[in-house]
């Protein structure tokens, strides 16, 4: 995915938020974007996201599953919680089955299991959070877009949030976050930009490239839990994980009764 010259400004005579932005972010990136309130970065997003168009510029190679996480999520919804997420599962392309195991599987996941049936309006903002990043996780994008999605939940949510990014670029997904706390992720992103002055700049290099190990396996029936990020082709599957940890998934694998198909040793991350 590219950004090309791209230039973003509301009427066709107002003032410019963003001028010539340029950057790729290819699979399995995982990019930061920060910047004081005012900068443009919420409009940055929308713009990766595909929420909002450029005035100028274009933006190509955009992943037809695109997820988004709004700075403020609409709480007055005509459904509950687990209609909500069916609903958006069977518009980002799942059948109904498939929708609803995902919707109950990323409710639990959040802690939020309990508040299913929970008219939306009735929801905590923090649960009403919940749900809205559990509808960017559920088709499994190719690009999630995150500002400042971790506003709002507790300790619990924030941590299983940091694993769903993590499982997304394991996968080869592409993830855009915005966060106001400089310790969200911090060191794991591959390229960290700063919005200021309508400009968008590189803020710090990319990391040295990492051993990746890439493994193919089947057989199995269910994945150890924080194993969940794959590529799945019936029975098989296959997960990109860190060298150093790649002892460690192969053995959860082996004890949930998963066979070990294939080993691939990667030099960068992918």
């Amino acid at each position: 995915m590219r950004f090309e010259d791209v230039g973003r400004r509301y009427g066709a005579r107002g003032p410019w938020v963003l001028r010539e932005v340029g950057f790729a972010l290819p699979a399995g990136t995982l990019a930061r974007f920060t910047g004081t309130n005012g900068s443009g970065k919420s409009t940055l997003l929308r713009l990766v996201a595909g929420i909002d168009a450029p005035s100028a510029g274009r933006v190509t190679g955009r992943p037809a599953r695109t997820a988004y996480v709004p700075e403020r999520f609409p709480a007055a919804l005509p459904l509950t919680a687990a209609g909500y997420l069916i609903h958006l599962g069977r518009i980002q392309g799942l059948g109904g089955a498939v929708a609803r195991a995902r919707a109950g599987a990323w409710l639990e996941r959040f802690g939020a299991a309990a508040y299913r049936d929970t008219p939306f309006g009735e929801l905590s903002k923090g649960t009403s959070q919940k749900v809205a990043v559990a509808q960017a996780l559920l088709a499994e994008p190719g690009l999630l877009v995150l500002d400042e999605a971790w506003t709002g939940l507790d300790t619990a949510a924030r941590a299983e949030l940091d694993r769903a990014v993590r499982e997304r670029v394991a996968a080869g997904g592409r993830v855009v976050f915005v966060d106001h706390d400089p310790r969200r992720l911090a060191g794991e992103a591959d390229a960290v930009y700063a919005v200021a002055a309508g400009r968008v700049t590189r803020a710090e290099s990319s990391p040295a490239p990492r051993a990746r190990t890439r493994i193919t396996a089947s057989g199995g029936t269910e994945l150890p839990a924080d194993l969940r990020a794959v590529r799945t082709e019936g029975r098989v599957v296959t997960l990109t994980v860190e060298a150093d940890r790649s002892d460690a998934v192969l053995r959860a694998l082996l004890d949930a009764g998963w066979h070990i198909d294939h080993l691939g040793t990667e030099g960068v991350r992918v």
